[in-house]
Parts: structure tokens; sequence; C-alpha cells
């Protein structure tokens, strides 16, 4: 999760008590990190609306599975190659099924999240098994 629930806080006065969040940078997703300025200088904002776009399709998915198409694209982005097979990703399937627990089907999820990431234009079906990822 890229946001984690701090302890409430205790009413003083006339303020109720809140609870606040944190947001874990190291938790998002290289895809949604989207660099306004880069070592200086400004990105040509036609780059940034570019990129931006590029995530819109994932809004439209519910906050569940956004969560486990998010986690698959960056288990395919860690193994560091433009086309991998589905034998690599099934590699990561300890550390998906840490990240939810409660999925009993780990690889199934898997093959379906690769086909989400293929609709959304994230990937491309090489042949079977294989796949490349889009820039």
């Amino acid at each position: 999760m890229a946001i984690a629930v701090r302890n409430p806080t205790r009413p003083k006065g006339r303020h109720s008590a809140w609870i606040g969040c944190d947001f874990i940078l190291a938790n998002i997703a290289s895809d949604a990190k989207i660099p306004m300025v880069l070592d200086g200088r400004s990105t040509d904002p036609r780059r940034v609306r570019e990129q931006y776009k590029r995530l819109l399709p994932l809004q439209n998915q519910r906050v569940e599975n956004r969560g486990w198409t998010v986690d698959v694209l960056n288990a395919v982005r860690s193994i560091g190659k433009g086309e991998f097979s589905l034998t690599e990703v099934y590699a990561y399937t300890e550390r998906l099924q840490s990240l939810h627990p409660k999925n009993r089907h780990v690889q199934d999820k898997i093959r379906q999240q690769l086909q989400r990431l293929r609709d959304l234009g994230f990937l491309e079906f090489v042949h079977r098994g294989h796949y490349r990822l889009r820039s």
C-alpha cells in the first residue's frame, strides 16, 4: 500500500480526534511517478501530460483490482527486460501472495492481470506465455 494510516490523535480542547496518513513513496509504482522537474530542469509539459494520460485507464478499475494490476506491473518492471515470459513473472508469486494474502489463486490472478495490462496498453502479447513491455 502506498498510504499507511497513522494512529488517531487524542482530542485536545475543542478539536476532535482525527486520523492522519503517511504516503510511502517507495510503494508507489514507478509508472505513477511522473517527474515534473528532473535534475533541476523542468520536464516538457507535453511529456508530463502524455505520461499522465497513459495512467488514466487505471482509474476506471475498482481499487482492489487496481492494486493487483499495479503490483503485477511492478513485478514485470523488476524483471528488467523489455520482453519476458510468464514463468519469469511467476517467480514473484510469493511476493504477490504476501501482498494479497486472501487470494489463494495467485498464478491465475497474475495471468488475468497480464491480460488486463495488455488491454490497457502497458504490454503487448508476443506469443503464448511471452509478453513485451510497451514504452
